[in-house]
């Protein structure tokens, strides 16, 4: 295989999750996709490998419905070695979004029709047939560019409420997927702290409230609705009913924005440039029915000079200059950069997994299986001695033989 000596750390991290088989075709399917121009399929991958591909080509697409590799594992540890030689130290901060993936079909798993919010305006909806999946990125500083570049680490698989209705299954929201995701990562990075960022859909209570049960490590920022509900923190205990669990209402960010004064700050800006805004901070206490109440940080931001419209942020962090949550939040632009890039320069709407094990896989579902030492049975076409079968009992259809003994391993 040819790979520069600086791939050779990142590929063989491979090589601790794959079966020495398994490991040879997914690093020949990897170097193929890089090399490859259109459409990322195996079948294309393999033409522009050719005789750089040994074995069977019928062995490579089962790479990823049939090989014995979980892909969460495999994301984790791919994740682990991107912090470890990218951000060794400090602060790592996250960014979360969705992305629709256009993959029309009758025979595609998982497939639903989904809102695209790139096409789609306040007037208009254009509809997508295909996946939506939940991603979250690192942001990693690049010596060769200004701004720093969103590295996909985690993803899932969101999947309609008629899908989950249809096969009994719990319906999960995109902000509960990226909950997962993040405790998923906290587990498996004890000692880092993050700070995570994302778009107004990813700022809802339930992602306030799970990262302020973890405020010593994880801190979430995310924008605000100007109309939100705030409140002060309850009074002191009186001794008497129910104690209270929230304060008084506040003013609406809204409100409180046009009455108080703004500080003149200079911060980074979309693109890694730099701009001067007027902001204003708040606090008050978020709070949900049977979700418990969050303390909350509000930052308003106007920008002084240029056309963008007023923003509202939030965060957890009680301590965090407005400077540093304005420019945090820019930097969430990186992951849309990476979405558009990665669909003209690398093909990822060119896919064609369709099987329900690709896709399970994708979302870090799928289990390594072990085959059962069952002889296969004669009845059904088997030999009778070999230890295994293509399924146990069954026989394996092998190409152009009918002979039991060519049909088993």
């Amino acid at each position: 295989m040819i790979l520069p000596p600086e791939a050779h750390g990142l590929v063989q991290v491979l090589a601790f999750h794959f079966t020495s088989p398994t490991y040879q075709r997914a690093s020949t399917l990897l170097v193929g996709a890089i090399l490859t121009t259109g459409r990322r399929t195996v079948a294309n991958v393999l033409r522009a490998r050719r005789h750089l591909a040994p074995g069977h080509r019928t062995d490579y697409p089962r790479v990823r419905s049939r090989a014995p590799w979980s892909g969460l594992t495999l994301g984790c540890a791919l994740a682990r070695f991107r912090l470890d030689h990218v951000v060794p130290d400090g602060v790592v901060t996250r960014v979360g979004d969705d992305t629709v993936d256009g993959h029309p079909g009758p025979n595609v798993c998982g497939k639903a029709r989904h809102r695209d919010p790139v096409r789609s305006s306040h007037s208009y909806t254009a509809w997508r047939y295909g996946h939506t999946w939940v991603v979250l990125a690192v942001l990693v500083p690049v010596p060769v560019a200004k701004r720093r570049w969103a590295l996909p680490i985690l993803i899932d698989l969101y999947r309609t409420p008629e899908l989950d209705r249809a096969e009994k299954h719990p319906h999960k929201t995109p902000a509960q997927l990226m909950c997962r995701r993040l405790r998923l990562f906290l587990l498996r990075s004890p000692d880092r702290t993050f700070v995570f960022t994302g778009d107004s859909g990813y700022g809802t209570h339930e992602v306030a409230r799970f990262c302020d049960r973890h405020r010593a490590r994880r801190t979430p920022i995310s924008p605000l609705h100007p109309d939100a509900n705030l409140f002060a923190p309850p009074p002191p205990y009186s001794g008497q009913g129910r104690p209270r669990i929230k304060g008084a209402r506040v003013p609406k960010p809204r409100q409180a924005a046009e009455t108080a004064s703004r500080t003149r700050l200079t911060v980074v800006w979309y693109g890694g440039g730099t701009r001067w805004v007027e902001a204003r901070t708040g606090t008050g206490h978020g709070y949900k029915g049977g979700c418990g109440r969050v303390p909350l940080r509000g930052v308003f931001v106007r920008a002084a000079t240029g056309a963008h419209r007023d923003e509202y942020l939030f965060t957890t962090d009680p301590a965090l200059w407005a400077d540093a949550v304005v420019g945090a939040y820019c930097g969430r632009w990186s992951i849309e950069t990476t979405f558009q890039e990665a669909r003209s320069a690398l093909g990822l709407e060119t896919t064609r997994g369709r099987r329900r094990s690709e896709r399970e896989r994708s979302r870090g579902r799928a289990r390594p299986r072990s085959r059962s030492p069952t002889p296969c049975a004669p009845s059904a076409g088997g030999c009778g001695t070999r230890p295994f079968c293509h399924r146990p009992g069954t026989a394996r259809p092998f190409r152009n033989s009918r002979t039991p003994s060519a049909n088993c391993y």
